[in-house]
């Protein structure tokens, strides 16, 4: 991992986060985050999830744990447990019939007491937009993020 790449930004659906964080609450330790296809980081101390519109806030972390690629069927198989959906015609529903997945395993997710709202952090990573597939961030603007919300609970990391 390098300085360049220390955390990753992954975009989540209200719904998704809001099942995602119930799944935290009931003491699930360790999740995984399902993408289609062979999108995501490779490497990173931590993950960001960004709430997109209408909410547009980063409202929790979690540390990175693998990203594992493959056949969809296999991982879910081995990984289904770990994701938010209920079943596997939802999962099938979400994968829209693509043979190939991504999922992004992460432990120790935290809900952030004060979630940050895209514009106090769109000028930190020079986006006007945040990119569909995520966006890796370095060190510095996570510390740049801290001092802007002093107190905040990536503090704990």
């Amino acid at each position: 991992m390098t300085e360049e790449r220390y955390a990753y930004i992954l975009l989540n659906a209200e719904k998704w986060w809001d099942r995602r964080r119930s799944r935290n609450v009931t003491g699930k330790s360790v999740h995984a985050f399902v993408r289609r296809g062979r999108v995501g980081p490779k490497d990173a101390k931590l993950l960001l999830f960004y709430v997109k519109h209408p909410v547009r806030e980063i409202r929790g972390f979690g540390e990175f744990m693998e990203r594992i690629t493959g056949d969809a069927d296999e991982l879910w198989n081995m990984y289904g447990h770990e994701t938010v959906f209920e079943s596997r015609a939802e999962y099938e529903d979400f994968i829209g019939g693509r043979k190939k997945v991504t999922f992004i395993r992460f432990k120790k997710m935290q809900e952030l007491s004060n979630p940050i709202h895209f514009n106090t952090f769109s000028s930190i990573i020079d986006v006007v937009r945040m990119p569909r597939g995520g966006r890796y961030i370095d060190r510095e603007a996570i510390n740049r993020m801290l001092f802007q919300m002093a107190g905040s609970d990536f503090a704990r990391v």
